[in-house]
């Protein structure tokens, strides 16, 4: 197999002058010129290392014709068979590399053996694509290969990028990270994994690092009966860390019969020959790694290296946009500070990348939660996710501005959609249960909610929602219980203690509420409170004055939650205000 085989490149005439050469060289030889232990070590010899020594008393000009076959560069190798036939002919114009008649003869034969041979197996070997059609597939946890058990990270980052990758290049449906991260280490059978996740096919393999290099193994299985379809393995220098992945998930689409877009096709020649600092990617995994975790303020930190260490490479930016909005999102940081950072963060990364999708994604989210401009909210989710259908999060949060645009099924379809591209994923379908509560189906979310506290007990978030059903449903007593578990699982965070003083109010424990809202109240160095959670707790307890004062505070910093107000059933007490229609025309939302 010539060099550009095992790359998953497409083959040509001068591949099979690679595979002739090695075929003169074993018959002179009596072994193979890369042959080595296992098949991973042998591609290995085949991209990296010269061949095995011809025996003593090989003719020159025949040492030389066969260095020339098996050049790792195509186009150092002859160009077709005749340009190799005029060479073994002694008619090229340099008669001192005529070759002994006795070699000519054999090469002869070994030329006629191995057309036959190649015309043989290309008429027998069976053709997987036509056999099994494949539309959708999940790349499952790459295996961790490196002597050091720390390195961890890395294969876990690996997995993401090529995910993303994947979902960039090919028209497959292709399964968020989030989902198969969950079979890290699972014994389950292949077969019974991609009947949970839905999918076709399945991608496994490995990565191992040795000092500044990386090699990933990568398999293609098709999932339903465990047949392998492609092996490769790849080697880098970290460096080159980004085009080994577009090399693999180029290999792995055109595999799997995909035909690439012009888009897709640029958007390939662009990162094939991308570089980036060993020490900025290595930043830029570890900083993904506490994303994941919610260690917001580490995250922040290990990208700001990154980025100080390689400020050209675009999704570091991206991921700093990300763990702002989560700071905004969740109380961390006051919106007026995140989502100016946000929108700085994302600038840069499509300066430096304009079709990267998830830079659209969360401009679009600075555009939807602060400068509440829907129409280029929408322009850049719709962006977004032309760039690459296959991502979840953008998808899921799309559905978040058809909510507060009061678009509520497209909303829920919107939604559905994601969960079906990250079926594991408790949080999106948790949010589907925020969808049918935003359209006060009051019940039908409470039954969803129900299942999704069954399938994970410890997420936050689905407790509340459903603490909040609870309370639309006259339920005080139950919201009470849903948001003291919330409260217990985020450690005590605003979001959820303020949920919780609502829910007091509204039950008519004023004592209870008034105590959670002077904590809240309380100016603190370290916590932000959302203005539009105080205003919701004042709103419950009866005093509108408050509640209005505590919203035009709101309005003034771009409360995240403030854009869901054209719906929120907690607001009802102050529908009837003109104040409460005069905000919504400030806020901009369409009647």
């Amino acid at each position: 197999m010539s060099p550009e085989q095992v790359r998953g490149l497409p083959p040509d005439s001068r591949s099979d002058i690679f595979s002739f050469g090695a075929v003169l060289h074993e018959m002179l030889a009596g072994s193979p010129a890369f042959q080595r232990d296992t098949d991973v070590a042998t591609a290995c010899a085949i991209l990296n290392d010269a061949p095995s020594p011809l025996p003593v008393g090989t003719p020159a000009a025949l040492a030389d014709l066969i260095a020339c076959c098996l050049r790792k560069d195509p186009a150092g190798r002859y160009g077709n068979a005749s340009a190799l036939l005029r060479e073994l002919r002694g008619h090229d114009g340099h008669p001192r590399r005529r070759l002994p008649r006795n070699f000519s003869l054999s090469i002869a034969l070994a030329v006629a053996l191995l057309a036959g041979a190649t015309l043989f197996v290309k008429r027998m070997l069976p053709s997987s694509r036509t056999e099994l059609p494949i539309e959708s597939l999940a790349v499952l946890p790459l295996q961790n290969l490196s002597a050091d058990p720390t390195q961890e990270y890395l294969a876990d980052g690996m997995t993401e990028e090529l995910t993303s990758e994947l979902a960039q290049i090919s028209p497959l449906r292709v399964i968020s990270r989030t989902s198969v991260m969950q079979y890290k280490g699972a014994k389950k059978p292949l077969p019974q994994i991609a009947r949970e996740l839905n999918v076709d096919a399945v991608v496994e393999g490995s990565v191992q690092r040795s000092g500044d290099r990386v090699r990933i193994t990568a398999q293609l299985i098709y999932a339903p009966t465990d047949r392998h379809l492609w092996t490769r393995s790849y080697e880098r220098e970290l460096r080159e860390v980004l085009s080994l992945q577009n090399e693999v998930a180029q290999a792995i689409s055109k595999e799997v019969g995909s035909k690439l877009n012009s888009q897709q096709q640029t958007r390939l020649l662009a990162s094939a020959t991308r570089v980036v600092s060993p020490d900025a990617y290595e930043a830029y995994l570890r900083g993904s790694s506490h994303l994941d975790n919610g260690d917001l303020q580490k995250a922040n930190d290990y990208f700001t290296q990154a980025i100080k260490l390689d400020p050209n490479y675009a999704p570091l930016y991206v991921k700093l946009a990300t763990s702002y909005y989560f700071q905004a999102f969740f109380n961390v940081l006051p919106p007026n500070v995140a989502f100016p950072k946000m929108r700085d963060a994302a600038t840069k990364a499509l300066q430096r990348d304009e079709a990267l999708p998830e830079a659209h994604g969360v401009l679009a989210l600075v555009h939807l939660h602060y400068d509440w401009d829907w129409a280029e909210a929408e322009r850049e989710f719709k962006r977004a996710l032309q760039l690459n259908p296959n991502q979840a999060d953008i998808r899921h949060e799309y559905a978040h501005f058809l909510m507060a645009m009061g678009r509520m099924e497209e909303s829920v379809a919107e939604s559905n959609r994601a969960i079906l591209l990250d079926p594991m994923d408790t949080i999106l379908t948790a949010c589907v249960c925020w969808h049918r509560y935003s359209a006060r189906e009051y019940k039908l979310s409470m039954q969803q909610a129900l299942k999704s506290v069954q399938t994970d007990p410890n997420l936050d978030w689905t407790h509340i929602i459903l603490g909040w059903d609870y309370e639309q449903l006259g339920k005080f007593q139950e919201a009470i219980s849903e948001f003291q578990k919330a409260v217990a699982l985020s450690h005590g965070n605003s979001f959820s203690r303020a949920a919780l003083g609502h829910a007091f109010a509204a039950a008519g424990k004023r004592e209870e509420a008034l105590g959670i809202l002077a904590g809240l109240e309380k100016p603190s160095q370290h916590v932000y409170v959302s203005p539009f959670d105080i205003a919701l707790i004042h709103a419950a307890l009866g005093d509108k004055e408050k509640a209005f004062e505590w919203l035009q505070r709101a309005y003034e910093e771009r409360s995240s939650f403030l854009i869901y107000m054209k719906w929120e059933p907690r607001l009802d007490p102050l529908r009837s205000d003109p104040r409460f229609q005069h905000l919504q025309h400030q806020v901009g939302l369409p009647g």
